[in-house]
């Protein structure tokens, strides 16, 4: 991972983490269904948005490395680990 993204993403998921506990709270407190249905939303908004910035730091730096290392099993490994990845979130 890339240094200068490290504490921006730390940033996304501690809000992210208060945000699970508020919805946890408003579980305890009965609140409307639909309230905390809609905070679930935002929580999966939040982490897919890390996510993307993860996948994206990850191409950047790690499989563009094993392209431009030119190590055809490094390739392989990187591209296998992608495809593997990308498999199982379905």
């Amino acid at each position: 991972m890339i240094q200068d993204n490290k504490p921006k993403l730390l940033n996304r998921l501690n809000r992210i983490e208060g945000q699970v506990r508020g919805i946890a709270r408003m579980v305890e407190d009965d609140r409307y269904c639909i309230d905390v249905l809609t905070q679930i939303q935002a929580v999966r908004a939040a982490l897919s948005k890390v996510e993307s910035k993860l996948l994206k730091a990850h191409l950047d730096h790690c499989i563009e490395s094993a392209i431009v290392s030119g190590d055809t099993d490094e390739q392989r490994k990187k591209a296998s680990e992608l495809i593997a990845l990308l498999d199982h979130a379905r």
